[in-house]
């Protein structure tokens, strides 16, 4: 087994950022299922409607969704563990991220850009357990104990 310890930050803020285990909230499944459910409805809003030429401001109810349930999402990961950060999950959130604002940055290739990352979204989202908790930083998979 893998020690947790292997990519934590030193100190007091590892054990808050980072806990031994990562936290357990009973709330946080059906809230994480309300929101994902808020985010893939609003972000097919958004992708269905940039190939018919609709702007920020057609979009903006859909968009502002979309972003807001997506960080909430993350929220809660983060608030579990941040060290999915540098774990197979977190690294494809995060590559998702830069995905979209390369989208917003060239506009003339949005869409392109939008639908990769939905791609990197899916794989991230369905990838097996050992590739969501590898640590890029331990190079290893990580494996916590109850």
């Amino acid at each position: 087994m893998a020690s947790a310890s292997a990519q934590r930050p030193p100190g007091q803020l590892r054990a808050l950022l980072c806990p031994e285990v990562p936290r357990h909230f009973a709330w946080a499944r059906p809230v994480q299922l309300l929101l994902r459910s808020l985010h893939l409805a609003a972000m097919a809003l958004v992708l269905g409607a940039i190939p018919f030429g609709a702007d920020f401001a057609a979009l903006r109810g859909p968009i502002l969704a979309t972003i807001l349930s997506g960080l909430l999402l993350f929220a809660i990961d983060l608030a579990r563990d941040a060290a999915i950060l540098v774990q197979g999950s977190g690294v494809a959130v995060l590559l998702k991220l830069a995905l979209l604002g390369i989208g917003v940055l060239q506009p003339s290739h949005r869409l392109a850009w939008n639908l990769t990352a939905t791609v990197v979204a899916s794989v991230g989202a369905h990838m097996s357990g050992n590739w969501r908790h590898f640590s890029f930083t331990a190079w290893k998979v990580m494996r916590y104990s109850k």
